[in-house]
């Protein structure tokens, strides 16, 4: 049981009140948030299976610039001196913090909920998710429930929260978790009671860096504390084997943005298709399947497809499926547009056109995080590797980051503009949210 006792949001009596807040498995059930004057509070703990938590890739050398390009270490940043969180791989700090309860093992007295419903009020995502004030007035106790279970999983004390942490919780993470609850809702009411309902594909297009990889674990973590299953996967996991990168890298011997796996053309379509086809069937109990995973590390750092014992299991029946990628949702441009940037994204521009099957035309809500500059992923990337040598880790230098970096940015030049102006391949802008961040990773209006 938890209860909050809390003061009255502003458009309340000034009295305190007892709020009592229920979570539940039933999906339509769930899209109603707010239960007032429940005598017990029983969520279900969450069960979160390896297939919610990915290693990041080992050390850096000159040798194995390739090994974590997905990497997204600085994301964390404003966790740090707070928690271990840097202390350990992500990997460990993940199943680490899961293995906590997320759930309080005794009432919480909030004395400032005041204060916490103006801050929440003031966060620049409010009318993109389509809450208004007297929304956040009434479902305050989730807010706080919410906020106090991301606190554990990043082993932060909810009570002295830095201005940085408050607004990665309140400002970012738990307004996209509630348009991504919301989006799941409207995705159940299609179909019948006594249909199985597919997993609504959720699709995260961000550039690296950025810190997609903390979000998704945050929502990931949040959907299975309030009873939903979902799965995570990243275009990372569709990677070519080491042999398939081989004969990329033969095919294309003068074109530098192919040498490396990475852009459009390194990826094996087939198994994009196979493994989110066969994730929408995970509609029932006892359903199953393993998912790809990648590992970075293999052949120096040029990578290779993971040992299929390795990979993790997911069982269903999912609610969603989070997908996640730096190139998610690019459309080809016009011949001309990519040569301007560089001759070499020709070929990477034509392979391009098979991956809307492969890719876009299965998620049906997107979340697209916006940058004002490509070359925060410079920054980003060089913080990272910079905060790793400091702490006695191999890093890249800065001319190794500089290389790495090179690589991906002529698609961000050519493709950004377009999926910033029009969204994602195929996407519906009624299930689209554009989050627009700074160099500090976090949301801000858009201008």
């Amino acid at each position: 049981m938890a209860v909050l006792t809390v003061l009255s949001p502003p458009t309340s009596s000034s009295s305190s009140r007892r709020i009592f807040y229920n979570f539940n498995n039933n999906d339509s059930t769930n899209c109603y948030f707010w239960r007032k004057n429940f005598s017990k509070w029983t969520p279900p703990l969450p069960t979160i299976s390896a297939a919610s938590t990915r290693k990041t890739g080992a050390a850096y050398s000159h040798q194995n610039l390739m090994q974590s390009s997905n990497s997204s270490g600085s994301g964390c940043s404003w966790i740090k001196d707070t928690t271990s969180f840097h202390d350990k791989t992500a990997g460990q700090e993940m199943r680490e913090a899961l293995s906590v309860s997320a759930l309080p093992t005794k009432p919480a007295q909030v004395s400032a909920v005041e204060d916490l419903y103006d801050f929440i009020c003031s966060g620049p995502l409010l009318d993109k998710v389509s809450l208004t004030q007297d929304n956040v007035a009434e479902s305050i106790d989730k807010w706080i429930l919410c906020g106090s279970q991301l606190c554990r999983l990043f082993r932060l004390n909810e009570l002295f929260l830095t201005e940085p942490q408050k607004v990665r919780i309140y400002h970012y993470y738990i307004p996209v978790f509630l348009w991504c609850e919301q989006e799941i809702c409207l995705h159940s009411s299609k179909f019948k009671d006594e249909d199985d309902i597919p997993p609504l594909v959720i699709g995260f297009s961000a550039p690296q860096g950025c810190g997609k990889t903390t979000l998704v674990f945050a929502l990931n973590f949040l959907f299975q504390v309030t009873g939903r299953k979902t799965a995570t996967i990243s275009i990372d996991d569709f990677y070519l084997t080491a042999e398939g990168q081989g004969k990329l890298r033969e095919s294309n011997p003068d074109n530098a943005l192919l040498e490396f796996r990475g852009n459009a053309g390194s990826h094996d379509l087939p198994l994009s298709i196979e493994t989110l086809s066969s994730l929408q069937k995970l509609t029932r109990e006892g359903t199953k399947m393993k998912l790809p995973r990648y590992d970075k590390s293999a052949y120096k750092g040029r990578g290779d497809r993971a040992d299929p014992s390795t990979w993790p299991e997911v069982e269903g029946p999912l609610s969603a499926i989070l997908f996640e990628g730096w190139m998610l949702g690019f459309k080809p441009v016009p011949a001309e547009v990519v040569k301007a940037v560089d001759p070499q994204l020709e070929v990477v521009n034509k392979n391009l056109e098979a991956y809307y099957d492969a890719w876009d035309k299965f998620i049906k809500s997107w979340i697209v995080i916006k940058i004002k500059d490509p070359s925060y992923v410079y920054q980003w990337r060089l913080q990272a590797e910079i905060a790793m040598r400091d702490d006695g880790k191999p890093g890249m230098s800065d001319e190794e980051v500089f290389d790495f970096v090179s690589r991906y940015l002529p698609a961000y030049k050519a493709y950004l503009p377009t999926l910033y102006a029009e969204g994602p391949s195929g996407s519906d802008p009624d299930h689209l949210l554009v989050v627009e961040i700074d160099e500090g990773r976090n949301p801000i209006l858009a201008d």
